[in-house]
This record gives C-alpha cells, sequence and structure tokens, in this order.
C-alpha cells in the first residue's frame, strides 16, 4: 500500500522509464517515524523537506503545507494498520520530461511505510563494529548535507561494511575529516566533550542528530561542540555513537582495536524517550 500524490493504492505504482529520479536521481527523500498515532519531529523533517526541495529549484507545490503532508502520512499509516509503530519514506521527485534540464520543475510524491517492532528507542547490547571507508570521499558541499535520491557512496560504503564483517562504515570528506556513518550522524565523547562534526564538513543535517544536540547540553559535565572529527581522534574517544530517527542512538563498541563505553549515549536514550513521551 502506498500514497501516490495523494492517492492510497494496495498496487505496486507503476513508474515511467522517464522517471528523472530513476534517470538521473532528481529527487529528495526524508524517512521519518510514526509513534502512537504522531510522526517524531514532523515541523522539522517538514522544513528540512522544503529548504531541500528550493536548494534544488523544484517548484513547490501550494498544497504542500504542513498540514497536508501530515495528513497524507498518517491516513496510510492508520490504513495499513501500523499507527502505533512505523517507518516511513516520504519521496518528491521532479516530473518526467528534458534530459539533464527538466522540461518544468513540478514534482511528485510517494509515501510509503512499513510496521517496526519497537516502539520506544532502546539500547542495543550487540557488538557494533566500525571503521572507515576511503573509497570515496563526501564532498564539502550543501548537496552532501541533503537527503536526495544519490546515496550511491552510503551504498557503496554499505556493501563494504558488508563485505568486511563490519556493521558500518564511517565516510570521510575531502580533508579527511570523519564526518558520519553510512546511515547517520557520528558523535564522539573525548575527555569530557561531545563532539559532532559541523554541517559545514558535509555531512547530513540530521534530524535526531538536532535532537541529541539539544539534549545533550542539558547533561552535566559534558562540553557539546560542532568541530571537525579527523581519524586520529577515534583511537583516543570514550565513546563513539551513530543517530538517526529510526534507531534514535547506535553506539560503536569497537573501531580497529579500540572499544568504547556506552555511558553518555544510554544516557542520552533515556533523555530522548522522556522527550518523547512529554
Amino acid at each position: 500500500m502506498v500514497n501516490f500524490n495523494g492517492v492510497i493504492t494496495e498496487e505496486e505504482v507503476q513508474l515511467s522509464v522517464s522517471n528523472r529520479s530513476f534517470l538521473y536521481g532528481d529527487g529528495v527523500f526524508e524517512t521519518l517515524k510514526v509513534l502512537n498515532d504522531q510522526i517524531l519531529f514532523f515541523e522539522d523533517h517538514y522544513f528540512r523537506l522544503l529548504a531541500s526541495m528550493r536548494i534544488i529549484r523544484m517548484q513547490i507545490p501550494m498544497s504542500f503545507t504542513l498540514e497536508y503532508l501530515e495528513e497524507q502520512i498518517l491516513t496510510l499509516v492508520r490504513k495499513q494498520g501500523v499507527q502505533d509503530s512505523a517507518r516511513v519514506r516520504l519521496t518528491v521527485f521532479r516530473n518526467d520530461g528534458g534530459y539533464y534540464t527538466p522540461t518544468d520543475n513540478k514534482v511528485s510524491f510517494v509515501i510509503q511505510t512499513s510496521a517496526l517492532s519497537v516502539k520506544s528507542y532502546t539500547a542495543s547490547e550487540t557488538p557494533f563494529e566500525v571503521d572507515l571507508y576511503k573509497d570515496f570521499i563526501v564532498p564539502k558541499q550543501l548537496l552532501s548535507t541533503l537527503k536526495t535520491n544519490n546515496k550511491l557512496i552510503q551504498i557503496t560504503a554499505s556493501i563494504f561494511a558488508q563485505e568486511n564483517g563490519l556493521d558500518t562504515c564511517l565516510l570521510i570528506n575531502d580533508d579527511k575529516n570523519v564526518i558520519e556513518a553510512a546511515y547517520g550522524n557520528l558523535f564522539m565523547l573525548l575527555n569530557g566533550q561531545l563532539i559532532t562534526p559541523p554541517i559545514s564538513e558535509g555531512c547530513l543535517n540530521g534530524i535526531m542528530r538536532k535532537q541529541i544536540l539539544k539534549l545533550a547540553k542539558e547533561l552535566d559535565g559534558i562540553e557539546v561542540l560542532e568541530q571537525p572529527i579527523s581519524p586520529f581522534d577515534l583511537q583516543k574517544a570514550d565513546e563513539l555513537f551513530i543517530t538517526n530517527v529510526i534507531v534514535g542512538i547506535q553506539s560503536v563498541t569497537k573501531y580497529r582495536k579500540k572499544e568504547f563505553e556506552q555511558t553518555i549515549a544510554k544516557q542520552l536514550l533515556e533523555k530522548l524517550n522522556q522527550a518523547i513521551q512529554a
């Protein structure tokens, strides 16, 4: 069951082979979490989506209000019966026509959803090992911070991780700084400082990143900083963790020969769940 331009259908949507998202990656998307019939952090997702559309020069329909898109998402999850806990993908792509230069900038959207087995954000006790991915770099530019339909670096990094017995990989930018994981933002605890790369490094402008930055400032004895992270910093860190809206916080337990604690990550998970319940 999907929602295609406001029409919910139980059949698979057949997109044209001329679809610009298929041909050129000409689209943006949001991954959202629905919990107890509410979309978490939806206002943040909504404004990021509109900002992304403006940056890549898509025409934003007059109908694309916060209330309209919220209704389209919740109607779909309710019809599927997954409103208690669901993963949602909202994809917006430019309509067919043209080659690199589109015929026009009008857009279509597709909403897909699936059930999640766990409602609250929980700390995983399973070992989680990462390493650097060096085959390709993420350029320090505005496009790198958007959730576009071109995710080849994240895909190849994930395949590399699978081939090498890793849980995921950490990505680097032009300056060889570590900026994020293949599927989320990166935080590092080092000598009482909780550090995450600034958006100017080319990392995703993550929704959960924003929440964790806010919650971390409430922790006693922790200084929160946005500054570059070098690969050498990882070997000295006390904690590493990855954030996204689906898992919340994923602690890294091992990077090469270095093993990490999970103390601050667990404290932040508790605060995150309290904030959601409130």
